[in-house]
């Protein structure tokens, strides 16, 4: 069991449901429900609302997964789960539901960590994670540069936003634009139509004097913003291809250059891409280029595997379980800001095992 353990895991830190089933670094199913139609006409995502859509796909999602990897919920060796960052509400129900799940199946529980998941689904993808790696991760609620010499126990930060996040940038500038939301896959779409060059606009943190591995979007939003604004009150038409593309450039330059400088400073020949942002395609490509360039192995998962998922909380269950990482207590809570230091929740206990034995006898005697 240790070399291949069987682990499903749940996410539910923002607004998908995600259900992954893992065996190893195999993966077996990735079953997700989305609410980000329900959160489009408010512009971003509504707290409450995707706490509620968690809630009622839960169950269907976990049948739907364990039909897919065509398993048993019995001959799972572990349940995983994603404890923190992410939405307080939304992080209770994935962590009440696991809870329940591996009591009444009488499994070890892994509270885990959802950045460090993050980093640990690229071993479905292209296998084990080498020790070290440089982990650039770019979602809606992160941009952050993590340096882990093992995803179960040590991950450090090196970098991270100061403000906006890259995603969240990518959404508003969306917004200004009247593309809709989600901003990301929309603004790709038209950037692939414009001119990245075509503005000027700026590079947040890049001075001699800056932090050299934090990053901030919010003075380039900003910019973008008054751009499109003194257009529109003289009159004159957006280019929004071309404002697409030069915004986008800005985004991904300051993110790829960072993300290999700190590779060369820490010497470290592997770099990782993930988060929902790591779908862009222009990022992928700027990222191949330079790390070729400076002689650095690129690994950036397949999109699906990019954003938020229950595959990336199984893989780094099964790693905990392969590792023989201690499991959760069942005092195990959501924690909203659990730090990326924290690659899980270990138990501090023996009562572990003792209740899954109770728990056991109470179901299955």
């Amino acid at each position: 069991m240790a070399d291949e353990p069987l682990v499903l895991g749940i996410e539910t830190s923002c607004d998908e449901t995600g259900v992954g089933i893992v065996r190893g670094t195999t993966l077996l199913a990735d079953a997700v429900a989305s609410s980000v139609d329900e959160h489009a006409r408010f512009g971003g995502v509504v707290p409450e609302v995707a706490s509620r859509a968690h809630l009622e796909a839960m169950v269907p999602t976990i049948e739907r997964a364990l039909k897919d990897a065509g398993v048993s919920a019995r001959d799972l060796d572990g349940i995983s789960v994603t404890a923190g960052p992410g939405l307080a509400g939304a992080l209770l129900v994935g962590v009440s539901a696991a809870k329940a799940y591996a009591y009444a199946l009488g499994k070890p529980l892994y509270g885990v960590n959802h950045l460090a998941s993050h980093i640990c689904v690229d071993q479905l993808e292209h296998g084990p994670l080498p020790e070290p790696t440089m982990a650039l991760l770019v979602s809606g609620g992160h941009s952050s540069l993590l340096l882990s010499s093992d995803i179960t126990s040590d991950v450090r930060p090196l970098g991270a936003t100061i403000d906006d996040a890259a995603g969240e940038a990518f959404d508003k500038i969306a917004r200004v634009l009247n593309l809709g939301f989600p901003g990301g896959p929309v603004i790709d779409r038209y950037a692939k139509e414009g001119d990245p060059n075509a503005i000027a606009f700026p590079r947040g943190l890049t001075g001699p004097r800056d932090p050299a591995y934090d990053f901030s979007f919010s003075g380039l939003k900003t910019a973008v913003a008054r751009w499109i604004e003194a257009k529109r009150n003289a009159g004159e038409d957006v280019p929004v291809r071309d404002v697409s593309a030069s915004f986008q450039e800005a985004v991904v330059d300051v993110l790829t250059r960072k993300a290999v400088r700190a590779c060369k400073d820490e010497g470290v020949e592997h770099l990782m891409i993930g988060g929902g942002v790591a779908a862009n395609s222009r990022l992928r490509a700027l990222a191949a280029e330079r790390c070729e360039k400076a002689g650095i192995q690129l690994r950036v998962p397949r999109p699906k595997l990019c954003t938020d998922n229950g595959a990336m909380v199984a893989a780094l269950g099964a790693e905990m379980v392969a590792r023989g990482r201690s499991a959760s207590d069942w005092d195990l809570s959501a924690d909203s800001s659990l730090p990326v230091t924290e690659p899980h929740v270990p138990g501090h206990s023996h009562s572990h095992d003792h209740v899954h034995e109770v728990a056991k006898g109470n179901l299955y005697g």
